[in-house]
């Protein structure tokens, strides 16, 4: 917080005729800045351990004072065989860019017929049928995985109902073919929900937050933008964004050389840029969709958790193959040779000291980010160990207990938005499945009697309370209500209705075989 004191003028009126005067006086306003430092911080700390290595390998790129420690490796260290480790993900690397770029080529081809509107299946199915839920630790498709992240999202009620037909209208590829006000209708034809063309919008913006960057978008522009706008900002996602949103045309007919001269960029410029672009996830409901049958993406956890046969959990982060920092010796030399004779130094030298400097004190501040961020995300897992300890030790989904991010933020003493970021986007794999750290927070349901049960308790319950119903006569939700009570779950019906609508579970006549 900074105290900034400001001079206003104030007029003074004076009688009629008389000259006004301007006074100053004093007032005390109340703002707050984020340093350079701490954004660098925020950003690293979001950052999964992929883009990390990826960010880390740009920056001693650029910064010619950050380098490696000599014959000093990350935690998980490079055995014997670490170079033939690195040659082959490198050519899996090589691999993986080589299908989505065939992947783009194809889309580009499709331009035209590919965003022609498609039927639209409400929960993956033409006829209403619901997909079913499998669980994290197993193969989840795209649509099971949204679900995952509208629970986790703030939304009202309204909303959850929008969220969850939009969820349900994506095709495999993961994007949205039908239009707002068809949507609109259908939500009032079908489902008795009165919504606008600005209101489901509002809800479509949400959805587009959501991973894997692309998902919801209306089209392969659109798609494309949303991934590049993800990306930490620099002159070349300005370019990017600037390609796809005033030349797409150039870009989808792959006319190169007028989308150079157009942009007016170097050779290298212009094939750096398109190879980028050409990154790009054109289905970004492919990566996730290995339960349809389609391409995975390979999951790289951040944390590695050990369960014990004594019960006992361990954790520790996945550094990846990325390597110890370090400031560069010979700059700091320098550095200390030019701060020596600053006094009669030229003034070419003087722009030396003050390019070294600012190097070196870019690379001193990257390396603290690290720290800060290995720092951060270690005291945030070990809390939600020990939160949710019995489910690390038997794997049952059944055995979470209520967790927010406040519950976290409280326990470790580091702000909200703080646990939201180490939350985002990262995964951590334990003896029972790699899961989205997100998995581990669910709301609480309090009872009558002041009672706190889980919200993913309770639903493992009603699903298999449903699972095991007679499909000749599937229980109405009142009839759930009673037994989940004899269960041991008083919940009112109206919430039974909430969570089997949340779990994508249709109404009794319609299970009904």
């Amino acid at each position: 917080m900074l105290f900034a004191c400001f001079f206003v003028p104030l007029p003074v009126e004076m009688a009629q005729g008389q000259i006004q005067e301007q006074k100053l006086a004093q007032q005390q306003k109340l703002s707050q800045s984020i340093t350079q430092q701490q954004l660098l911080v925020a950003q690293m700390t979001e950052m999964p351990i992929t883009q990390l290595m990826e960010r880390v390998n740009t920056e001693m790129n650029d910064n010619p004072a950050l380098e490696q420690k000599s014959d000093d490796y990350s935690d998980y260290g490079e055995g014997p065989d670490a170079s033939d480790l690195r040659d082959s993900k490198d050519e899996s690397s090589d691999y993986e860019t080589e299908e989505r770029q065939q992947a783009m080529d194809d889309a580009l081809e499709q331009i035209g017929r590919d965003d022609e509107e498609l039927p639209v299946y409400y929960n993956g199915s033409e006829h209403g049928e619901v997909r079913e839920e499998i669980v994290y630790g197993q193969t989840d498709s795209f649509i099971d995985q949204l679900k995952e992240q509208m629970n986790m999202a703030e939304l009202t009620q309204q909303e959850r109902y929008i969220m969850e037909y939009l969820i349900g209208s994506l095709d495999d590829d993961g994007l949205l073919r039908k239009d707002l006000d068809s949507i609109s209708d259908e939500l009032a034809i079908y489902h008795n929900v009165d919504a606008s063309h600005q209101e489901i919008e509002q809800v479509l913006m949400k959805l587009q937050e959501f991973d894997p960057a692309g998902i919801g978008a209306r089209s392969l522009q659109e798609c494309l933008l949303l991934q590049v706008r993800r990306k930490e900002p620099s002159k070349l996602t300005e370019l990017m964004e600037q390609t796809l949103t005033n030349y797409f045309e150039l870009f989808t007919k792959k006319h190169w050389d007028r989308l150079q001269r157009e942009l007016n960029l170097t050779d290298l410029q212009a094939e750096t840029m398109i190879n980028e672009l050409r990154k790009l996830n054109p289905k970004p409901g492919t990566s996730i969709n290995e339960a349809v049958g389609r391409s995975m993406e390979q999951i790289t956890p951040d944390f590695i958790i050990d369960t014990h046969d004594d019960g006992t959990v361990t954790m520790s982060l996945n550094n990846g193959e990325m390597p110890e920092l370090q400031v560069s010796q010979s700059f700091t030399d320098i550095l200390k040779d030019l701060q020596t004779g600053h006094e009669h130094m030229s003034s070419q030298m003087k722009e030396a000291l003050v390019y070294t400097r600012d190097k070196v004190d870019a690379a001193q501040r990257f390396i603290e980010a690290i720290k800060v961020r290995r720092r951060t995300l270690t005291l945030t897992m070990r809390a939600i160990i020990a939160w949710q300890h019995r489910f690390f030790e038997d794997g049952d989904e059944a055995s979470l207990r209520p967790m927010i991010l406040k519950d976290i933020a409280e326990r470790t003493g580091l702000d909200l938005s703080t646990i939201s970021r180490v939350s985002n986007s990262k995964y951590a794999q334990t003896r029972w499945g790699t899961f989205p750290l997100k998995y581990f927070f669910s709301d609480g349901y309090v009872t009558s009697e002041g009672e706190e049960l889980s919200t993913r308790e309770i639903k493992v319950a009603l699903r298999e309370l449903i699972a095991s119903e007679d499909k000749r006569k599937p229980l109405s939700d009142d009839a759930l209500m009673h037994q989940l009570s004899e269960k041991g779950y008083p919940i009112a019906r109206r919430t039974v209705t909430k969570y089997r609508e949340q779990l994508g579970i249709p109404v009794a006549r319609l299970r009904r075989s």
